[in-house]
């Protein structure tokens, strides 16, 4: 039976799904659902899709996934900050963080939605600490751990 689950096109997306709910089971152990100190935001359910389910892309490295998060939170912060939050200034910062990820090499779609989380939730900056800078730094050591010993897959392909 095991032979056979191995063998077939499910194990991989078992694998990752098994990946992405340890990885979230984790994070929202850490915090606790209604804890001040929250380790969750939505975005970072997307990331599980690109870290279990496409480790192998420059997506899912370890560079893009933690740069990412925190600049395109930074530029939510700021943006909120500067210019409050309007229709024009959440298109502004998601502009701007689309634009810089994808200057400095960091792209990682789930974080293009961070401003919109920021703005929407009327986040401060200790946001950018937990759960951002917190939770995506678990995120990449879970993940690489996770693939080394678990998933046998190559993880990560660059540090940086």
């Amino acid at each position: 039976m095991y032979q056979r689950l191995i063998a077939s096109r499910l194990f991989v997306p078992l694998l990752a799904g098994l990946g992405a709910m340890l990885c979230i089971t984790i994070l929202s152990s850490l915090g606790g659902v209604t804890s001040s100190s929250f380790w969750l935001m939505a975005p970072f359910g997307a990331t599980m899709v690109i870290l279990f389910g496409l480790p192998d892309s420059p997506l899912a490295q370890p560079r893009n996934i933690i740069v990412g998060h925190l600049l395109t939170t930074a530029i939510g912060l700021s943006v909120a900050t500067l210019a409050g939050v309007s229709p024009w200034s959440m298109g502004l910062a998601v502009g701007l963080a689309v634009s810089l990820m994808l200057i400095t090499k960091t792209t990682h779609p789930p974080a293009g939605a961070n401003p919109l989380v920021v703005m929407l939730a009327g986040e401060h900056w200790d946001f950018l600490i937990t759960p951002v800078a917190a939770g995506a730094l678990l995120i990449v050591t879970f993940g690489a751990l996770y693939h080394r010993f678990i998933s046998g897959q190559p993880y990560p392909k660059r540090w940086l």
